[in-house]
Protein backbone atom coordinates (compact mmCIF):
# COMPACT_ATOMS: atom_id res chain seq x y z
CA UNK A 1 0.00 0.00 0.00
CA UNK A 2 1.40 3.43 -0.92
CA UNK A 3 2.43 5.62 1.98
CA UNK A 4 -0.26 8.21 1.25
CA UNK A 5 -3.04 5.58 1.28
CA UNK A 6 -1.69 4.08 4.52
CA UNK A 7 -1.74 7.47 6.23
CA UNK A 8 -5.22 8.13 4.87
CA UNK A 9 -6.39 4.78 6.23
CA UNK A 10 -4.94 5.57 9.66
CA UNK A 11 -6.62 8.96 9.68
CA UNK A 12 -9.93 7.36 8.69
CA UNK A 13 -9.71 4.81 11.49
CA UNK A 14 -8.77 7.49 13.98
CA UNK A 15 -11.74 9.58 12.94
CA UNK A 16 -14.08 6.59 13.29
CA UNK A 17 -12.74 5.83 16.77
CA UNK A 18 -13.06 9.48 17.72
CA UNK A 19 -16.68 9.52 16.49
CA UNK A 20 -17.48 6.34 18.40
CA UNK A 21 -15.93 7.69 21.59
CA UNK A 22 -17.80 10.93 21.14
CA UNK A 23 -21.07 9.04 20.66
CA UNK A 24 -20.66 7.20 23.94
CA UNK A 25 -19.68 10.40 25.70
CA UNK A 26 -22.82 12.06 24.39
CA UNK A 27 -24.88 9.04 25.46
CA UNK A 28 -23.38 9.20 28.95
CA UNK A 29 -24.10 12.92 29.10
CA UNK A 30 -27.76 12.31 28.17
CA UNK A 31 -28.07 9.62 30.84
CA UNK A 32 -26.54 11.93 33.41
CA UNK A 33 -28.95 14.70 32.48
CA UNK A 34 -31.92 12.34 32.65
CA UNK A 35 -30.98 10.94 36.05
CA UNK A 36 -30.21 14.40 37.37
CA UNK A 37 -33.70 15.53 36.39
CA UNK A 38 -35.27 12.55 38.13
CA UNK A 39 -32.96 12.25 41.14
CA UNK A 40 -31.24 15.51 42.15
CA UNK A 41 -27.51 15.23 42.96
CA UNK A 42 -27.45 11.62 41.78
CA UNK A 43 -23.94 10.69 40.58
CA UNK A 44 -23.74 8.48 37.49
CA UNK A 45 -20.99 5.87 37.74
CA UNK A 46 -18.59 5.82 34.78
CA UNK A 47 -19.35 2.11 34.33
CA UNK A 48 -22.70 3.03 32.81
CA UNK A 49 -20.84 3.80 29.58
CA UNK A 50 -19.24 0.35 29.66
CA UNK A 51 -22.62 -1.29 30.37
CA UNK A 52 -24.13 0.46 27.37
CA UNK A 53 -21.19 -0.57 25.20
CA UNK A 54 -21.36 -4.24 26.21
CA UNK A 55 -25.14 -4.30 25.73
CA UNK A 56 -24.55 -3.19 22.13
CA UNK A 57 -22.02 -6.01 21.69
CA UNK A 58 -24.38 -8.55 23.28
CA UNK A 59 -27.25 -7.55 20.99
CA UNK A 60 -24.99 -7.74 17.92
CA UNK A 61 -23.78 -11.23 18.88
CA UNK A 62 -27.38 -12.33 19.40
CA UNK A 63 -28.35 -11.09 15.94
CA UNK A 64 -25.39 -12.84 14.29
CA UNK A 65 -26.01 -16.06 16.21
CA UNK A 66 -29.69 -16.34 15.28
CA UNK A 67 -31.11 -16.75 11.81
CA UNK A 68 -33.65 -13.94 11.51
CA UNK A 69 -36.19 -13.14 8.82
CA UNK A 70 -37.93 -9.77 8.55
CA UNK A 71 -41.10 -9.91 6.49
CA UNK A 72 -43.38 -7.30 4.96
CA UNK A 73 -46.21 -7.61 2.45
CA UNK A 74 -46.45 -4.94 -0.24
CA UNK A 75 -49.09 -3.56 -2.55
CA UNK A 76 -48.43 -0.15 -4.12
CA UNK A 77 -45.66 0.82 -1.69
CA UNK A 78 -43.14 2.07 -4.29
CA UNK A 79 -42.36 5.27 -2.35
CA UNK A 80 -42.01 3.53 1.02
CA UNK A 81 -40.18 0.30 0.27
CA UNK A 82 -36.74 1.77 -0.43
CA UNK A 83 -36.45 3.80 2.82
CA UNK A 84 -37.83 0.80 4.72
CA UNK A 85 -35.24 -1.63 3.35
CA UNK A 86 -32.41 0.84 3.85
CA UNK A 87 -33.51 1.52 7.42
CA UNK A 88 -33.77 -2.19 8.27
CA UNK A 89 -30.26 -2.76 6.94
CA UNK A 90 -28.92 0.28 8.76
CA UNK A 91 -30.01 -1.06 12.14
CA UNK A 92 -29.80 -4.84 11.51
CA UNK A 93 -27.67 -5.72 8.51
CA UNK A 94 -27.36 -9.39 9.57
CA UNK A 95 -31.03 -10.22 8.98
CA UNK A 96 -32.73 -11.38 5.80
CA UNK A 97 -35.67 -9.43 4.38
CA UNK A 98 -38.56 -11.24 2.70
CA UNK A 99 -40.95 -9.15 0.61
CA UNK A 100 -44.11 -10.66 -0.85
CA UNK A 101 -45.65 -8.34 -3.41
CA UNK A 102 -49.10 -8.80 -4.94
CA UNK A 103 -48.11 -7.61 -8.41
CA UNK A 104 -48.37 -3.93 -7.45
CA UNK A 105 -49.65 -1.68 -10.26
CA UNK A 106 -47.12 0.97 -9.16
CA UNK A 107 -44.33 -1.61 -9.76
CA UNK A 108 -43.16 -1.81 -6.15
CA UNK A 109 -41.48 -5.11 -7.04
CA UNK A 110 -39.33 -3.38 -9.67
CA UNK A 111 -37.99 -1.05 -6.98
CA UNK A 112 -37.18 -4.07 -4.82
CA UNK A 113 -35.42 -5.77 -7.74
CA UNK A 114 -33.23 -2.68 -8.15
CA UNK A 115 -32.37 -2.72 -4.44
CA UNK A 116 -31.27 -6.37 -4.63
CA UNK A 117 -28.15 -5.23 -6.48
CA UNK A 118 -27.26 -3.08 -3.45
CA UNK A 119 -28.31 -5.49 -0.69
CA UNK A 120 -27.74 -9.25 -0.85
CA UNK A 121 -30.15 -10.06 1.99
CA UNK A 122 -33.39 -9.35 0.09
CA UNK A 123 -35.73 -12.17 -0.93
CA UNK A 124 -38.56 -11.15 -3.26
CA UNK A 125 -41.67 -13.13 -4.12
CA UNK A 126 -44.14 -11.64 -6.59
CA UNK A 127 -47.62 -13.15 -6.72
CA UNK A 128 -49.87 -12.96 -9.76
CA UNK A 129 -52.62 -10.90 -8.17
CA UNK A 130 -53.88 -9.34 -4.94
CA UNK A 131 -54.28 -12.50 -2.87
CA UNK A 132 -54.73 -10.94 0.55
CA UNK A 133 -52.68 -9.93 3.54
CA UNK A 134 -53.41 -13.09 5.52
CA UNK A 135 -52.14 -15.43 2.79
CA UNK A 136 -48.94 -13.39 2.43
CA UNK A 137 -48.21 -13.76 6.16
CA UNK A 138 -48.93 -17.48 6.01
CA UNK A 139 -46.53 -17.87 3.07
CA UNK A 140 -43.87 -15.94 4.99
CA UNK A 141 -44.30 -18.16 8.06
CA UNK A 142 -44.06 -21.27 5.89
CA UNK A 143 -40.96 -19.91 4.16
CA UNK A 144 -39.30 -19.19 7.53
CA UNK A 145 -40.00 -22.72 8.79
CA UNK A 146 -38.80 -24.44 5.62
CA UNK A 147 -35.58 -22.43 5.63
CA UNK A 148 -34.87 -23.07 9.32
CA UNK A 149 -35.07 -19.50 10.61
CA UNK A 150 -35.04 -18.97 14.37
CA UNK A 151 -37.10 -15.78 14.42
CA UNK A 152 -39.69 -14.28 12.10
CA UNK A 153 -40.49 -10.58 12.60
CA UNK A 154 -43.34 -9.06 10.60
CA UNK A 155 -44.03 -5.38 10.00
CA UNK A 156 -45.91 -2.96 7.76
CA UNK A 157 -44.30 -1.63 4.59
CA UNK A 158 -45.63 1.92 4.95
CA UNK A 159 -43.01 3.10 7.49
CA UNK A 160 -45.56 3.13 10.32
CA UNK A 161 -43.27 0.71 12.19
CA UNK A 162 -39.80 1.88 13.17
CA UNK A 163 -37.01 -0.53 12.06
CA UNK A 164 -34.83 0.73 14.93
CA UNK A 165 -37.18 -1.17 17.27
CA UNK A 166 -36.46 -4.54 15.64
CA UNK A 167 -33.50 -5.02 17.98
CA UNK A 168 -35.89 -4.90 20.93
CA UNK A 169 -37.98 -7.68 19.39
CA UNK A 170 -34.86 -9.80 18.96
CA UNK A 171 -33.94 -9.30 22.60
CA UNK A 172 -37.33 -10.50 23.86
CA UNK A 173 -37.68 -13.33 21.35
CA UNK A 174 -34.74 -14.97 23.06
CA UNK A 175 -37.06 -15.51 26.05
CA UNK A 176 -40.62 -15.54 24.70
CA UNK A 177 -42.34 -17.48 21.90
CA UNK A 178 -44.44 -14.54 20.70
CA UNK A 179 -43.71 -10.83 20.99
CA UNK A 180 -46.18 -8.17 19.91
CA UNK A 181 -45.44 -4.48 19.55
CA UNK A 182 -48.02 -2.46 21.43
CA UNK A 183 -49.08 1.16 21.04
CA UNK A 184 -51.27 0.95 24.12
CA UNK A 185 -48.99 -0.05 26.97
CA UNK A 186 -46.67 2.15 29.00
CA UNK A 187 -43.94 3.52 26.75
CA UNK A 188 -45.93 2.94 23.56
CA UNK A 189 -47.02 5.79 21.28
CA UNK A 190 -49.54 6.14 18.49
CA UNK A 191 -49.40 9.07 16.07
CA UNK A 192 -52.84 8.42 14.62
CA UNK A 193 -55.35 11.16 15.34
CA UNK A 194 -59.07 11.78 15.45
CA UNK A 195 -61.55 9.08 14.52
CA UNK A 196 -58.88 6.55 13.52
CA UNK A 197 -57.25 6.70 16.94
CA UNK A 198 -60.58 6.44 18.77
CA UNK A 199 -61.66 3.42 16.69
CA UNK A 200 -58.28 1.73 17.17
CA UNK A 201 -58.22 2.20 20.96
CA UNK A 202 -61.86 1.20 21.42
CA UNK A 203 -61.49 -1.78 19.07
CA UNK A 204 -58.49 -3.21 20.91
CA UNK A 205 -60.18 -2.78 24.29
CA UNK A 206 -63.33 -4.46 22.97
CA UNK A 207 -61.33 -7.43 21.63
CA UNK A 208 -59.48 -7.78 24.94
CA UNK A 209 -62.75 -7.78 26.89
CA UNK A 210 -64.71 -10.16 24.68
CA UNK A 211 -61.92 -12.70 24.12
CA UNK A 212 -60.69 -12.37 27.72
CA UNK A 213 -57.04 -12.32 26.65
CA UNK A 214 -54.49 -10.44 28.73
CA UNK A 215 -53.19 -8.35 25.85
CA UNK A 216 -53.68 -4.70 24.90
CA UNK A 217 -52.78 -4.87 21.21
CA UNK A 218 -54.45 -7.17 18.69
CA UNK A 219 -54.39 -5.31 15.38
CA UNK A 220 -50.79 -4.34 14.65
CA UNK A 221 -48.64 -6.46 12.35
CA UNK A 222 -45.40 -5.52 14.15
CA UNK A 223 -44.77 -8.80 15.95
CA UNK A 224 -42.18 -11.51 16.36
CA UNK A 225 -42.33 -15.31 16.35
CA UNK A 226 -39.76 -17.58 17.97
CA UNK A 227 -40.19 -20.48 15.57
CA UNK A 228 -38.30 -22.92 17.78
CA UNK A 229 -40.52 -22.24 20.80
CA UNK A 230 -43.85 -22.17 18.92
CA UNK A 231 -44.15 -25.93 18.57
CA UNK A 232 -47.36 -27.22 16.95
CA UNK A 233 -48.26 -23.70 15.85
CA UNK A 234 -48.59 -22.41 12.31
CA UNK A 235 -50.34 -19.35 10.92
CA UNK A 236 -52.40 -21.77 8.83
CA UNK A 237 -54.37 -22.37 12.04
CA UNK A 238 -55.72 -18.83 11.79
CA UNK A 239 -58.98 -18.88 9.82
CA UNK A 240 -59.63 -15.13 9.81
CA UNK A 241 -58.94 -13.29 6.58
CA UNK A 242 -57.96 -9.71 5.82
CA UNK A 243 -56.99 -7.47 8.71
CA UNK A 244 -58.90 -9.65 11.21
CA UNK A 245 -56.09 -12.14 10.63
CA UNK A 246 -53.93 -10.28 13.19
CA UNK A 247 -56.60 -10.60 15.87
CA UNK A 248 -57.04 -14.27 15.00
CA UNK A 249 -53.31 -14.90 15.35
CA UNK A 250 -53.27 -13.62 18.94
CA UNK A 251 -56.36 -15.72 19.67
CA UNK A 252 -54.78 -18.96 18.40
CA UNK A 253 -51.46 -18.39 20.17
CA UNK A 254 -53.31 -17.71 23.43
CA UNK A 255 -55.55 -20.77 22.89
CA UNK A 256 -52.44 -22.95 22.65
CA UNK A 257 -51.22 -21.47 25.98
CA UNK A 258 -48.13 -19.77 24.60
CA UNK A 259 -46.91 -16.74 26.50
CA UNK A 260 -47.60 -13.41 24.81
CA UNK A 261 -45.07 -10.66 25.51
CA UNK A 262 -46.06 -7.07 24.74
CA UNK A 263 -43.37 -4.47 24.21
CA UNK A 264 -43.90 -0.75 23.57
CA UNK A 265 -43.59 0.58 20.04
CA UNK A 266 -44.12 3.91 18.32
CA UNK A 267 -46.72 3.75 15.58
CA UNK A 268 -46.13 6.47 13.01
CA UNK A 269 -48.77 7.73 10.65
CA UNK A 270 -48.26 6.98 6.97
CA UNK A 271 -46.33 9.74 5.20
CA UNK A 272 -46.62 8.50 1.60
CA UNK A 273 -49.23 6.51 -0.28
CA UNK A 274 -52.76 5.76 0.89
CA UNK A 275 -54.13 3.42 3.53
CA UNK A 276 -55.53 0.17 2.15
CA UNK A 277 -57.90 -0.60 5.03
CA UNK A 278 -61.48 -0.42 3.65
CA UNK A 279 -64.16 1.05 5.91
CA UNK A 280 -66.13 -2.18 5.73
CA UNK A 281 -63.21 -3.89 7.52
CA UNK A 282 -64.58 -2.60 10.84
CA UNK A 283 -67.79 -4.59 10.30
CA UNK A 284 -65.83 -7.66 9.22
CA UNK A 285 -63.70 -7.44 12.36
CA UNK A 286 -66.79 -7.26 14.58
CA UNK A 287 -68.24 -10.29 12.81
CA UNK A 288 -64.99 -12.26 13.17
CA UNK A 289 -64.66 -11.21 16.80
CA UNK A 290 -68.11 -12.68 17.49
CA UNK A 291 -67.16 -15.94 15.73
CA UNK A 292 -63.96 -16.22 17.79
CA UNK A 293 -65.99 -15.67 20.97
CA UNK A 294 -68.19 -18.64 20.04
CA UNK A 295 -65.20 -20.97 19.60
Amino acid sequence: MPCGEENSDRVGKAQKNKCKTGAYERAASCIKSFLASKIPNCPVPPTIIAIDFFMDIFTYIMIVKKKILIFTATYNEKDNIEPLIKSINFYNSEVNILIIDDNSPDLTFKKVEDLKSEYNNIILKVRNSKNGLDTAHKEAYDFALKNDYDYLITMDADLSHDPSEITNFIKYLDKFPFVIGSRYIEGGRCEMKGRRLIISKFGNKLIKTILNINCNEFTTSFRGFNLKKLENFHLNLVQNKGYSFFMGTVFEINRLNFTIKEIPITFKDRKMGISKIPKIEILRTLKNLFLLYLK
